[in-house]
């Protein structure tokens, strides 16, 4: 059931990143309407599959499609 969740997860992040450069943490949990807990699932899954990268921007994580 979590692996299910993690994979829902993802393609909420992957669809918001969609057509953008990159979007902060807090960009994405906005809009998303993540928690936290959710997001870093769901982030987790993006990376392990290495569909994006990431880097901190002013104290913020900032993810970006590969």
């Amino acid at each position: 059931m979590l692996k299910e969740k993690a994979g829902t997860v993802a393609g909420l992040i992957w669809n918001a990143l969609n057509g953008t450069e990159g979007l902060t943490a807090k960009q994405i949990k906005k809009a998303t309407k993540l928690v936290d807990k959710d997001f870093y699932l769901g982030l987790g899954w993006l990376l392990r599959e290495e569909k994006v990268s990431t880097k901190e921007v002013e104290n913020d994580l900032f993810i970006a499609l590969k």
